[in-house]
């Protein structure tokens, strides 16, 4: 099939991608009432981190092994339970390998394999038990860790020491999973959209194409579903080898603007290393090393929400005007680098709503990244917010776009059935029975369990909900919050469930709990402030 290559730019041109953005940088900062919130949070950031599944994090929590030269956790007498791995699920699980603990020194592993079809396979028919046959990826180049059945390793709080801890302080969820199975985008997609179907793919003459990859159950407008991870066409920082797509429809961007709300997304990587100039696409290879020695490339474009959507994109990956314009109409569109995320705290204009995504070597993804460096990221971004004029009203919402294949031993709910040639749950070619929301096939969901945390002043203190969500219920909460209504009539927002289980409005507890973000642990003197 053709793939879209970067030159597609010189067929729609900059003024018309562009267009939007100019026209609304004419009319300079918009001024719309931020305090009209259903709730006391004002300001929300949603931290969006990569392939983890809920057991991968939090199989034995709150029990830690605490081996020697590890950090120690030790857990509050009064912690709840969740459901975690325990019992015969340990030691005589049904898959091919059992559950086995990695320790800091395994930080850094082999990726795993986070196909739409594969993921739903590993369910082995609502037995749970065919991970090891088809998303474990045991061997990996050093130093990288791999063995047999890798994708039943899980980690515990002696290394994901951060997560845990603001569990102990703060409040998480042990029932939220992906909205459909899948890699990066479909997770991307739903976080910002609740709604994966309305893909083109394009041709880099600029002109819509049949791609199986990136946009799959086609209509006879080439308009499909996307299960995989093909790139936004509307970013000249698109890798020009991949599959490029462009999204119909509105994102939370759309109905937040439509309300005159300030909001913004901050992406690790997003500054253009080389500039757009002379016709020629701006370049991103700004790059840092993990904690193996490994050089990453910052900024992984199908991980970037908005670019996938002509009104929300940034596609030349310009600078705002000035830090006025952060989360307001301008050239940039709302699109930012990471490191505005920094400077919009410091300087008094952080946006209501703020989608934040690390530098690839920070963002958890297994193969280029690990929790030891993910905590660093997470836990220097919450000391941030909670040092800063913001803490007092804001939520800090840490979720996952997808669980990379991991071992999850809960079968998740069928709440939206799907009969494509892509799925494969509950038979070949099938996930459940009844008709798919709108009639869009490839949305069978929801997929894999994830984590889902909540680090605000209003949430319940060491605390574990049990209600079921998805990724789309934190669109419904930005949504419910900010009045802006759903996004369309066949988005998973329209179906989700609430988050208010992981909130308590009425007992607001605003004590910092500041981490060392090499240790993951409470600073001596500034645990609870």
């Amino acid at each position: 099939m053709p793939l879209v290559k970067r030159g597609l730019f010189g067929a729609l041109t900059a003024a018309a991608v562009l267009g939007s953005a100019v026209t609304a940088a004419s009319a300079g900062p918009e001024s719309g009432n931020q305090s009209d919130t259903a709730t006391p949070i004002k300001h929300v950031l949603v931290v969006f981190q990569e392939n983890v599944s809920f057991d991968h994090y939090f199989a034995t929590y709150p029990k830690a092994a605490n081996p020697k030269g590890e950090p120690a956790f030790h857990a509050s007498p009064d912690t709840p339970s969740v459901a975690g791995l325990n019992g015969p699920l340990l030691t005589h699980n049904p898959n091919s390998v059992q559950p086995f603990r990695l320790g800091r020194d395994k930080a850094l592993t082999c990726d795993q394999d986070h196909d739409y079809t594969a993921e739903q396979k590993a369910y082995g028919n609502g037995a749970v038990d065919k991970y090891v046959e088809n998303t474990s990826s045991d061997a990996c180049k050093a130093p990288g860790y791999g063995q047999k059945g890798l994708v039943m390793g899980y980690y515990d709080g002696n290394t994901v020491t951060g997560m845990w801890n603001y569990a102990q302080r703060f409040a998480m969820s042990d029932n939220s999973f992906n909205t459909t199975y899948g890699p990066s985008t479909p997770g991307m997609l739903n976080l910002v959209s609740g709604q994966t179907h309305g893909a083109t793919a394009y041709d880099k003459a600029g002109n819509p194409v049949e791609d199986s990859y990136a946009a799959v159950e086609t209509d006879a407008n080439h308009v499909g579903t996307v299960v995989n991870d093909p790139d936004p066409v509307y970013d000249d920082c698109s890798n020009p080898t991949h599959n490029h797509i462009g999204m119909q429809g509105r994102n939370i961007g759309d109905t937040l603007n439509a309300k005159n709300v300030t909001w913004g997304a901050f992406m690790g990587g997003f500054a253009p290393t080389t500039p757009a100039q002379n016709g020629q696409p701006a370049q991103c290879g700004s790059k840092h090393n993990n904690i193996g020695g490994a050089a990453v490339t910052d900024y992984i474009p199908h991980h970037a929400w908005f670019e996938y959507y002509k009104s929300t994109s940034n596609p030349h990956h310009a600078a705002p005007a000035s830090l006025d314009e952060i989360g307001h109409n301008g050239q940039a569109n709302h699109n930012y680098d990471l490191s505005y995320l920094d400077k919009a705290i410091d300087g008094g204009k952080l946006p209501s709503v703020s989608y934040v995504k690390a530098s690839a070597y920070q963002d958890g993804h297994a193969g280029y990244s690990d929790p030891l460096d993910e905590q660093k990221f997470v836990v220097d971004l919450v000391n941030k917010v909670q040092s800063s004029q913001y803490w007092k009203d804001t939520a800090v919402v840490l979720a996952y776009d997808d669980s990379d294949g991991w071992y999850d031993h809960v079968m998740p709910p069928v709440v939206n059935a799907s009969q494509s040639s892509h799925d494969a749950l509950t038979g070949t070619g099938v996930c459940g029975s009844g008709k798919p929301l709108g009639g869009q096939q490839a949305r069978c969901g929801y997929g894999p369990r994830l984590p889902l945390m909540v680090i605000s002043p209003f949430a319940k203190r060491n605390a574990v909900d049990h209600s079921l969500t998805d990724q789309t219920s934190v669109l419904k909460f930005v949504e419910d919050n900010w009045k802006t209504g759903t996004v369309e009539q066949a988005s998973f927002d329209t179906i989700a469930g609430s988050m208010d289980g992981l909130f308590d409005f009425k007992h607001p507890n605003d004590r910092r709990l500041i981490l060392d973000p090499a240790t993951g642990q409470p600073k001596r003197g500034d645990g609870e402030n």
